[in-house]
């Protein structure tokens, strides 16, 4: 095989023994997870809100924007429940380019693993500690997850990996909601699919052990757009993509249906102020249909200190490194305005 074996890994149990998260910060999060919780069954009207920049590159501009959230989530807290994104694997559709802090903990130097999992981990606790807010992180690499399971109070499944059996299991046994986005495609039946898969229980090889997993029946979906075979973005968060799922969800039967909308990626065609546009027409859906409204728990939007993005080296604090963002002053407005029609 063409693999070099550079050095061994120490397991997540091992992190974790060396930094382990405080009891007071391990009651903070079970708290986040049951608000969270709530939302995705029903049992709560409150919006979940998933925001954040589209990769977190650097620790202090990170946990400046999610000490800013902070603020926000208190004035709101009767309408929202925010979940800061702290994205630190990222997936890329030719395999070049920034792969996330788990890779490169310094995005001008060569790739580190065995410091991007020191890093990762450092910047999580620290949100949590400073923010008060547990984590969303993506679903990159599932033999990953543990490093920061116990801090994350919600999970994606990405468009590239949704169709992956290793994932679908992987989220079978998390503990919190975890989101599978449609594929690249926009086929919601590949979607669904990873629903069924990852609410029932399974039996599959994990770290070297063989493992047994009671199903997450608060795995739920995310619609990102899709892309056509022009190349051509196509929205799918308009009423009638809404009202679609909703008949679709109907149809299986499953456990908590519930979808979360992004407002960024291909239904934005990554044009980032486009997503309070998408943010307000999804609300307005909502309020229109009360099916849509049972259905439609939150909004994922990808956000930052300064607004747009730059390139690798340029050093601009507190913007996005690879997807561009909306700016701060947007993001509060928007928030705002989102709590303002939430009833």
């Amino acid at each position: 095989m063409g693999l070099t074996f550079v050095k061994d890994l120490p397991t997540p149990v091992e992190i974790r023994e060396e930094f382990p998260l405080a009891e007071n910060l391990a009651a903070l999060k079970r708290r986040k997870d049951e608000e969270v919780r709530k939302i995705i069954t029903g049992q709560s009207n409150k919006l979940l809100i998933i925001i954040g920049p589209c990769s977190a590159d650097n620790e202090d501009a990170v946990c400046d924007y999610t000490s800013r959230l902070a603020k926000v989530q208190e004035k709101t807290k009767d309408k929202l429940v925010i979940v800061p994104r702290v994205y630190t694997n990222k997936p890329r559709t030719t395999g070049e380019g920034y792969m996330g802090m788990v890779h490169q903990p310094d995005p001008e130097k060569k790739p580190d693993m065995y410091e991007g999992i020191l890093a990762i981990r450092h910047m999580h606790m620290r949100v949590l500690q400073e923010s008060g807010f547990s984590t969303a992180d993506e679903m990159l690499y599932p033999e990953n997850l543990e490093y920061l399971s116990d801090i994350m109070s919600y999970i994606a499944v990405g468009a590239r990996s949704v169709e992956n059996q290793f994932h679908r299991l992987v989220a079978s046994g998390c503990d919190v909601p975890v989101g599978m986005k449609n594929p690249t495609s926009g086929d919601l039946t590949v979607m669904l699919n990873s629903v069924v898969a990852a609410q029932l229980p399974h039996d599959f090889i994990f770290r070297g052990k063989e493992v047994q997993c009671p199903g997450n029946l608060l795995t739920h979906t995310i619609l990102r757009g899709a892309v056509n075979k022009r190349g051509q973005c196509i929205p799918n968060y308009h009423y009638e993509d809404l009202k679609l799922l909703f008949d679709l969800y109907s149809k299986r039967g499953l456990k908590n249906p519930a979808c979360i909308v992004d407002t960024n990626h291909s239904n934005s065609n990554k044009e980032y102020k486009e997503q309070i546009r998408i943010a307000k027409e999804v609300l307005h859906s909502r309020r229109h249909s009360s099916d849509i409204k049972h259905l439609v728990k939150g909004l994922m939007i990808e956000s930052y200190i300064e607004p747009g993005s730059h390139k690798i080296g340029q050093h601009c604090y507190g913007q996005s490194i690879t997807d561009p963002c909306l700016g701060w002053e947007d993001s509060e407005r928007l928030l705002y305005e989102i709590a303002e029609q939430v009833d």
